[in-house]
């Protein structure tokens, strides 16, 4: 599946290497809590990237799917550990396994699904 690739790139000490991931023209719309990041090309997702703050972070995928040439996947993110919110997040793949378009949405204030928190296991 090629969102858990970008994903676990997305998470590396190296993030720059998921643009091996993306078609040269490469559209997305990232939104985030008070605000949307959108790009047309492989290089403004590079931009994208060089902007991000160098954290702890990682995806965690609790749900994926695929249909056709479209995959999702729903999870939660962490940064040092500590749960930070969720997401959600659609991408249309190439004939070549790439991904052409993405779209994710980010949410503080809402779980879709329950996320046993490590300090908290008995919520599920």
């Amino acid at each position: 599946m090629t969102l858990r690739a970008y994903m676990a790139g997305m998470d590396s000490r190296h993030p720059e290497r998921t643009l091996d991931l993306l078609e040269p023209d490469f559209r997305f719309l990232i939104a985030l809590p008070g605000r949307e990041v959108t790009g047309t090309s492989r290089e403004d997702f590079a931009a994208y990237i060089a902007g991000r703050n160098p954290v702890d972070r990682a995806h965690e995928i609790l749900r994926h799917s695929r249909d056709g040439d479209v995959e999702t996947v729903y999870g939660v993110v962490t940064e040092g550990g500590r749960y930070t919110g969720s997401f959600l997040s659609a991408a249309v793949i190439s004939p070549g396994g790439l991904l052409a378009r993405y779209q994710s949405f980010f949410t503080t204030s809402f779980e879709l699904v329950d996320w046993a928190r490590p300090d908290d296991r008995s919520r599920v």
